[in-house]
């Protein structure tokens, strides 16, 4: 049986090359490579092929793709009856990129799971600076103007990457999900990557999917032309 090892990737190198999925460990499950940087050029190679980043600062980059991969189809969105209510009730405010910045830093002042990593001020600059290219996206929940909630991804085709959320209020990261969710709908959204399973994902209705088959859905899905799931001139959610 072939040892697995870890790919180092070096700045110079083709930034938009990873080795083959399949290279990846099992032990710690589903990290491919190390090194490299967080250029725009090198992250959205990585995405469309269902690879994302995640470290912990003093670490090199490191580049994962587990097996499965948690994802989020919209139509499988689970919207409780409490959530329902709270949507309709709570007087939350949904808008998005208007504090992409914030979100990020809200998000950085928690771990999104057990084994999760600080969101390192170079991933902080570098998901900015997608921001800012079109290609990274904030959704913001606000409650009497207050920033309260929220997620970030990157948007690819038809494909949502979520990489973080953060809540202030109860069920504010819920309520930013579900407005993504709806109006993916709208917008023909097939799917959103959870990276990892969490019990509050799980909750929503994410559900696991075998690497082999999340990489050939993520193939075909980003090699369209992004929806307009970020656009002011979309029917409201």
């Amino acid at each position: 049986m072939n040892q697995k090892t870890i790919t180092w990737l070096t700045p110079e190198a083709d930034r938009e090359w990873f080795p083959p999925l399949d290279h990846a460990l099992d032990e710690p499950e589903g990290l491919l490579a190390a090194g490299g940087d967080l250029s725009p050029a090198r992250l959205m190679a990585a995405y469309r092929r269902g690879i994302f980043p995640w470290y912990s600062a003093g670490q090199p980059v490191l580049w994962w793709a587990p097996d499965p991969r948690e994802i989020i189809t919209p139509d499988e969105f689970k919207c409780s009856r409490s959530l329902a209510k709270t949507l309709r009730n709570r007087g939350f405010e949904l808008d998005f990129d208007r504090a992409f910045g914030e979100v990020v830093t809200a998000c950085a002042a928690r771990r999104e799971h057990a084994t999760g990593t600080w969101i390192t001020p170079e991933m902080h600059a570098a998901y900015c600076d997608l921001n800012a290219r079109g290609h990274a996206h904030s959704v913001e929940v606000r409650l009497g103007g207050e920033l309260v909630g929220g997620l970030y991804g990157v948007l690819l085709g038809r494909v949502f990457f979520g990489e973080s959320m953060f809540s202030r209020e109860r069920d504010a990261s819920k309520v930013a999900l579900a407005w993504l969710v709806n109006r993916g709908l709208v917008a023909g959204l097939q799917l959103i990557d959870c990276q990892l399973p969490t019990p509050h994902l799980r909750s929503l209705g994410s559900r696991p999917m075998p690497r082999g088959e999340f990489s050939a859905l993520v193939a075909r899905l980003t090699d369209q032309a992004d929806i307009p799931l970020f656009s002011r001139d979309l029917a409201p959610a």
